[in-house]
């Protein structure tokens, strides 16, 4: 069996990250350390999660807008936790002019210093609560509900593309209201929309789940998390909604007047999915052709290739070709028309059929002289490249099958994805009972250990300090505790002995 790509999955994983990335055209490096240039596969893919994330965030009440870039270093001041938790990856602009150095060269210009640094975007909670103590004066003003798409700057030390950047693409939600427990019950809320998002769109299998205090996002009470596992064990975090209680409104003054006429502050919440999801497709779904792309979001669904061979009988398979694609955009799949490509560009087929294996278009079908004369087509399913033998497996069917079959193979490549996906997650997810078994679990050598399941005592202070320090060793972390646990069984924490109230899931990340 011949490979499309040049390293394999078990050979090098890291390496075969990047070949993926490379192949099948999704970005490239910018020439910025850190910074990436998202092509045209990979953007339509972004384009995609926008498109259909963007309609279930509106779904539940919320309106776009947008806030600037530069953000004043006095707003993150205001809220000690916060800036101390991005003090290290902030991006600060000092000057506003360059000036020629005199030696060919250009420097900050002295006298255009800044009366106030600007902070490069890092997140907006700081500049959007400003934005809430203006708009927020009484009872009735809430809630406020809104979101941005826009891009962010955390200076990243070690950077991998799409997974950690030092410039990314995301949203962020952010919402004010009256109460601590309707707040709690939309941080919720967003997360099950990032849940049913991940496993319906992107054929991901998640643990949806709080975070322990020292993963909490600065300033926030408590931090909710979707966890995938990678095709390696590792667990991506791959969304993120945090319920920030008051600290956020009493540190930007977001005060609003009751209805019996007391002041009280707003309790806020914020959440955001980025490009990193694109990062987690690659890693669930790829093999060693290149990426497998869910259907929701392949930005082509089916790619027609026909097989031209510069000869008179060309413009008859073109024409098939045409009409092919009109009535295969003429159906509708996963509840929208079918997003059908003519790939016309001056290439050998076989090169521009391996070029869609790659870039992991979920349908190819090639046409060549012979299907016309029999009214067929070859068809190949991404999700199930090769036979039992090896070779590829290319099925003709007559034109029509095709046609009138589009949805049901859609849907059925979609249905195959997140199948997969969930049988690795529950395959490699094992109950360790003590410390020993999660340090065996985790022994050296050991390849793709995926997650340990364990009793949790919810350490603080000093005690839970230990408990990362010691999980560091094993180069491990807490990724969450998953909902709609109805309690724990009877024993003592892993890692403190003290009566375990929940169950964790440790693993090694992203």
């Amino acid at each position: 069996m011949k490979h499309a790509l040049t390293v394999t999955r078990d050979q090098d994983f890291a390496a075969w990250y990047q070949a993926v990335i490379a192949e099948a055209d999704l970005a490239e490096e910018s020439g910025v350390r850190g910074c990436m240039v998202i092509r045209p596969w990979g953007y339509g893919i972004w384009e995609r999660i926008q498109r259909l994330l963007d309609d279930r965030i509106k779904a539940t009440g919320h309106d776009n807008c947008y806030f600037p870039l530069f953000i004043p270093l006095s707003y993150f001041e205001k809220e000690a936790e916060h800036v101390e938790g991005f003090a290290k990856e902030m991006a600060v602009v000092t000057h506003h002019r360059l000036i020629s150095d005199g030696k060919g060269g250009l420097v900050p210009d002295p006298e255009a210093k800044l009366e106030e640094p600007l902070v490069v975007r890092p997140t907006s909670e700081t500049v959007i609560g400003a934005a809430f103590a203006r708009w927020v004066q009484s009872w009735r003003d809430l809630p406020v509900k809104i979101n941005q798409w826009a891009n962010v700057v955390r200076w990243e030390m070690r950077t991998r593309m799409f997974l950690r950047t030092s410039e990314f693409l995301w949203q962020e939600g952010h919402t004010a209201h009256a109460s601590a427990e309707e707040a709690r019950e939309h941080t919720l809320r967003m997360l099950e929309v990032y849940r049913a998002f991940a496993e319906e769109c992107l054929a991901l299998h998640v643990v949806a789940g709080e975070k322990p205090e020292n993963e909490r996002f600065p300033g926030a009470v408590s931090t909710y998390s979707i966890e995938a596992m990678m095709a390696d064990g590792k667990a991506l975090q791959a969304g993120t909604s945090h319920f920030l209680g008051t600290n956020f409104a009493q540190a930007q003054n977001i005060r609003f007047q009751n209805a019996e006429g007391q002041f009280e502050l707003a309790n806020t919440t914020s959440w955001g999915v980025s490009t990193r999801m694109i990062g987690g497709v690659i890693m669930v779904h790829g093999d060693d052709d290149g990426l497998r792309c869910p259907p929701r979001i392949a930005p082509w669904q089916v790619v027609i290739v026909p097989m031209l061979r510069d000869g008179p009988e060309d413009e008859a398979i073109l024409t098939y070709c045409r009409d092919l694609r009109e009535a295969l955009a003429g159906q509708s799949a996963l509840g929208e028309p079918v997003r059908a490509l003519l790939d016309v560009k001056p290439a050998k087929a076989a090169a521009k059929r391996w070029g869609w294996v790659k870039k992991g278009a979920p349908v190819i079908v090639e046409v060549g002289g012979r299907d016309v004369a029999g009214g067929n087509v070859s068809v190949v399913r991404r999700d199930r490249l090769y036979r039992a033998d090896g070779k590829l497996d290319g099925a003709v069917i007559a034109r029509g099958e095709l046609v009138e079959g589009v949805a049901a193979l859609l849907e059925n490549i979609q249905a195959t994805l997140h199948a997969q996906a969930t049988e690795r997650l529950r395959a490699n997810i094992v109950p360790v009972e003590d410390w020993a078994g999660v340090a065996a679990h985790f022994a050296e050598g050991r390849r793709n250990p995926g997650w340990v399941d364990v009793r949790w005592s919810r350490p603080t202070g000093v005690a839970l300090d230990a408990v990362v320090e010691r999980l560091k060793t094993l180069k491990l972390t807490i990724r969450n505790a998953p909902l709609g646990q109805t309690g724990c069984d009877d024993g003592p924490c892993v890692f403190t002995g003290e009566p375990a109230v929940e169950r964790v899931l440790v693993g090694r990340s992203y």
